[in-house]
């Protein structure tokens, strides 16, 4: 979270919605470019602390935000508020309050659904593009019809991929995950990511686990601390903000302005770089 984790180099803006934005930011040194990083699910800027201390050292520029729903910036309750046309106009209007062109963007996890957005609104703010374990999702003017997905990864793979969002998508799911938030963080960051295969991504998995209050050791690569700051960081506003990004997707509250879009516009022309792990 932007305010706290980045006590010197943070900031707070309310944008002409209205909507209060936090993001850390630090200026690049002459000649070097800035990099715009935005963080998946369920999360904030804290999960770029080793990218920011590391980019910052070498003089590169960084802009951070705590996405909507998240950290130091607002999270509406209502679903249709996550619209990613809405989002990427919100990151245009930071990067322009900070009198920056183009950026390198990256993104993790949703942060990559909104960089794919943001560079099919605003293509004039990039140079380049990195996405980090999920790749460019095309603009599809349709909502996301997870059961058709959920089918075909089951006969591809055996089971289904994207289980979770069926869980993500009922009425009480904010509240079961508010209710055991080290259950949801033992199954998000499990010592054996084999886990996500059996406990999260089928249908029915991760609703059982975390009512359940389930848990497992995490990995060696994240620290005690750092595990109680990401819960300190997500129970600041609860899940109900984090979880309007899957419904928002599932009830198609982008489907009629992505129908608008040539195709032209849908293909990618910068340079880019897609980051996968086993």
């Amino acid at each position: 979270m932007a305010l706290s984790c980045y006590p010197d180099i943070s900031k707070l803006i309310k944008l002409e919605d209205g909507t209060r934005y936090a993001y850390a930011f630090s200026p690049a040194a002459a000649s070097k470019p800035t990099f715009l990083l935005l963080h998946g699910f369920p999360s904030s800027s804290y999960d770029w602390r080793h990218q920011i201390s590391a980019l910052k050292l070498k003089g590169y520029g960084v802009v951070a935000p705590d996405l909507l729903g998240y950290g130091d910036t607002d999270s509406p309750a209502s679903f249709e508020a996550y619209s990613l046309k809405t989002m990427s106009d919100h990151i245009a209007s930071i990067l322009a309050s900070e009198g920056l062109g183009k950026v390198i963007g990256v993104s993790h996890d949703w942060g990559s659904g909104l960089l794919s957005h943001f560079y099919t609104w605003h293509p004039e703010c990039l140079s380049s593009l990195i996405f980090a374990s999920v790749g460019y999702i095309e603009p599809s003017g349709t909502a996301r019809d997870i059961d058709a997905i959920n089918t075909l990864t089951e006969k591809l793979f055996g089971y289904a991929n994207y289980g979770y969002w069926k869980f993500f998508n009922t009425e009480g799911a904010a509240k079961i995950l508010d209710s055991n938030p080290h259950s949801m963080t033992s199954l998000l960051f499990p010592h054996n990511p084999e886990m996500w295969r059996v406990n999260f991504a089928p249908v029915g998995a991760a609703e059982a686990w975390i009512s359940a209050g389930t848990t497992t050791p995490p990995p060696s690569w994240l620290t005690a601390e750092e595990l109680i700051i990401h819960d300190e960081i997500m129970a600041k506003k609860g899940y109900t903000g984090p979880l309007n990004w899957y419904e928002a997707s599932m009830r198609g509250v982008d489907a009629s302005k992505e129908a608008t879009i040539s195709k032209e516009g849908k293909e990618v022309q910068l340079p880019t770089l897609l980051v996968v792990s086993d």
